[in-house]
């Protein structure tokens, strides 16, 4: 096993576009013990130079040099941070200059144009579906249901919320999601609310002994959380998803990202965010 190592991503924003890449990355190499570190509003050189300081402190404390992964667009900021001790990686170093050698247009070197409230359009978007996802959880309201781009329907559990509120984080993508339950099986027919609104319904499941070990974190010692009324439950919802032709995706083995990537592709969703 190779000594540890940490690997530090850093932006003069808010280090999310920094971390997704550098995250990708390194996950690309078994073995590798890294402790990953997102450093964000590094935006004066002051900053810069007591961030050089603490990679060099943690490179001596690791006893092997850290891994610096940048989307730093000032670049007297940037050649700054590029002193210190590390391998340093410009991820606007890698990609503006091929870009503008291809498009013809210099870059503007602008800060925070990827995720920026001043970009109204795409702020708007974000805050209005978030907002749409957190008042429609759990089939919580039936208001302005039909506004929804896609509802979300499985048992308790399962991983509605937290894919409707990254398709809205992320996509802009107005989520809403509903929960099957036993009275819902035992008519096995969809609830009144959301029947007419079945070409928008696109379902969740989930492997029984996963879904008792998560619910059994929330009411430890129910009969909600047993085995058998999970295995009961699951089988039920699939099969009255089957029976009313919508589509569903097994969330066992897959991330949230994962889930919402597919289900935006796989539902034909337009996004309004990037």
């Amino acid at each position: 096993m190779n000594a540890s190592r940490t690997a530090f991503f850093v932006s003069d924003r808010t280090g999310i576009t920094a971390e997704m890449l550098g995250h990708s990355l390194l996950t690309q190499f078994e073995g590798v013990r890294l402790k990953e570190i997102t450093v964000p509003f590094i935006d004066s050189a002051d900053k810069a130079r007591e961030f050089v300081k603490q990679i060099n402190d943690t490179g001596t404390k690791d006893c092997v040099r850290p891994i610096v992964i940048s989307t730093l667009v000032n670049t007297e900021i940037a050649s700054i941070v590029a002193t210190a001790n590390a391998l340093f990686l410009d991820s606007f170093e890698i990609f503006i200059a091929p870009l503008e050698k291809e498009l013809g247009v210099s870059a503007s070197h602008a800060v925070g144009r990827s995720h920026s409230a001043h970009d109204f359009a795409n702020y708007h978007h974000r805050i209005e579906a978030v907002n749409y996802a957190l008042s429609h959880d759990d089939g919580v309201s039936k208001r302005e249901l039909s506004e929804a781009d896609v509802i979300l329907v499985g048992v308790s559990r399962c991983g509605k919320t937290p894919t409707c509120l990254y398709l809205a984080m992320q996509f802009g993508i107005r989520a809403a999601n509903y929960p099957l339950i036993p009275e819902d099986f035992s008519s096995m027919q969809l609830p009144s609310q959301i029947k007419s609104l079945r070409n928008r319904l696109y379902g969740l499941t989930i492997r029984p002994a996963r879904l008792q070990q998560i619910r059994n974190e929330r009411r430890p010692g129910s009969k909600y959380a047993t085995l058998s009324n999970c295995e009961f439950e699951i089988r039920e919802a699939e099969a009255l998803m089957r029976q009313e032709g919508i589509p569903y995706l097994d969330v066992t083995s897959k991330s949230v990202e994962e889930l919402a990537a597919t289900i935006l592709q796989a539902a034909k969703l337009e996004r309004r965010i990037y």
